[in-house]
């Protein structure tokens, strides 16, 4: 078991708020870490940018479609962090059609920077952006982490596998038949 928390940042986020009127009505709030991940047991999922074809196409859609099994192995929230602004994070779920994962913002990539997982992708033209990576993140201890192989700036390849749902929610089984027996 990884003994390392979570660290603690403020995010901009930006929420409906229905006392707005026009078309665009969403407010700026801050959300802590503490918001996010204090007294529960969460999966974080975090991956190279919004719109990207894997992202879009595999692992933001699965981790939806498997909310309820990972919900019966004992997990509250499902968390999707990325380093992009709140428009385009809010702008992206609401194109996967996405109503039970929630998307955080990491705009500046300062939590990406503090957990150790800031890659250039300089060779993309995306610049500073998350590597691949999931962790089991139990009231703000992580737990277990699942990182990409291949770990490094402007990595010619992206990796995915190990960051799955499928692999995360094997892992989950794996742990709790170990633990009953």
């Amino acid at each position: 078991m990884i003994a390392r928390n979570v660290p603690d940042v403020t995010f901009r986020t930006r929420v409906r708020d229905e006392s707005i009127e026009g078309p665009n009505p969403f407010r700026w709030e801050d959300k802590t870490s503490a918001d996010y991940f204090s007294g529960k047991r969460v999966i974080l999922f975090s991956l190279p940018g919004a719109f990207t074809p894997t992202c879009s196409t595999y692992q933001l859609p699965d981790f939806e479609k498997l909310y309820g099994e990972f919900q019966a192995e004992g997990i509250d929230e499902i968390y999707c962090i990325s380093v992009n602004d709140a428009f385009v994070m809010n702008a992206w779920g609401k194109a996967q059609g996405i109503d039970k994962i929630k998307l955080i913002p990491d705009g500046s990539g300062e939590f990406t920077r503090k957990m150790g997982m800031l890659v250039r992708k300089d060779n993309l033209g995306f610049g500073l952006r998350s590597w691949r990576y999931a962790a089991v993140i139990n009231n703000g201890a992580i737990e277990k982490m699942f990182v990409e192989e291949g770990f490094s700036d402007n990595c010619e390849t992206d990796p995915y596998g190990a960051s799955s749902p499928q692999n995360i929610l094997e892992a989950l089984r794996a742990d709790k038949d170990s633990a009953a027996a």
